[in-house]
This record gives structure tokens, sequence and C-alpha cells, in this order.
């Protein structure tokens, strides 16, 4: 399973070089997993991870950031300029997911040039991560080594995959 962003520029298909069928995507901005909750309302990404590691028991899922992300920089940006863009809200409310991670960030780099937006879609990933081990089923099949959870990063100026190792927070380039 890849979830990744909806940018177009960063199709997991062609990414990974996969036909058709070969991998099960779900595609959001800036490739989100909001945390487990059992509130009513529809859980798109939710219903994804339950069906792929339930009923398809997918073995590995890749939670895939990119380079030049607007759901990222959004994110980064929003206090600054002040602004809550769309009329629903549900842009506001999805970066929303970030603000945590939006505070180290601007903590560590501040909120302009393109070192504070890559620290940004990296930490997107990690806070992804992070959500993706409140599911309860994804939390046990991780223990029983039956999931395994990659965090990736592609940018499409150099066209490499990163990679992330959890334990020192680092993407390195896939050899």
């Amino acid at each position: 399973m890849v979830i990744a962003c909806s940018d177009s520029r960063v199709d997991p298909a062609q990414i990974f070089d996969v036909h058709p069928g070969e991998i099960f995507v779900v595609r959001n901005v800036a490739a989100m997993v909001p945390p487990f909750e059992t509130t009513p309302g529809h859980h798109g990404v939710s219903a994804a991870l339950e069906f792929a590691v339930q009923v398809l028991k997918v073995k590995e899922i890749v939670v895939m950031g990119h380079g030049m992300c607007g759901g990222c920089k959004a994110a980064l940006t929003r206090e600054m300029h002040g602004t809550e863009p769309g009329e629903g809200g549900f842009i506001a409310d999805w970066i929303g997911l970030l603000d945590d991670a939006r505070e180290e960030v601007a903590h560590k780099h501040g909120t302009e040039g393109r070192a504070a937006e890559r620290a940004m879609e990296e930490a997107g990933v990690q806070v992804s991560l992070n959500n993706l081990r409140t599911f309860p089923c994804i939390r046990r099949k991780e223990r029983d080594g039956e999931l395994k959870l990659t965090g990736a990063f592609f940018a499409i100026s150099d066209g490499i995959l990163h990679v992330l190792d959890e334990t020192s927070s680092e993407f390195s380039p896939v050899q």
C-alpha cells in the first residue's frame, strides 16, 4: 500500500514502476493519515487502511511525501499569513494535522525557504507514520512482524527516492 499526495507530479505507479493492480494507493493532500478515531463521519483514509490491512492483508505501507508539496507549504505558512484556505474549512482542518510538526520545523528552520519546506515535507511523512500507529490493527500487525511501515520522500527535481531511517529521523537515497 502506498499513501501519496494528490499532486500529479508524484504518481506512485510511475515512481515504483508498477502495473495496475500491483499496489493499493491512497492519494490525498500532503499524503496525510489522520489519527485513529471512531467518531461519526466519513473516514476515507481510515476505510482504505482497514481494507488494505484487514482484507487485502498488505505486508507494507509506504507513506510517500514529495518535494514542492503545496499542502505542506500551506501548513508551514498558514499562521504567518493568517488565512484559512477554502470555503468549507476542509483544507485548513486537513493541514491542521501538521500543526505540531509545523511548530518544530518553524523553530528549527523558520517558515520560509526551501530548507524549511523540505523539513515540513519530511515531517509530514513522520506525522502520518505516527498516526498509522494509532490504528489498533496496524500497531498489532507491526508489533507481530506482519506489517512494515516505511517513510519515503521523492522530488521530481532530482528523481531520487529517499527512505526514512526512523531511528535517526534521516531520509537517505535508495541505492
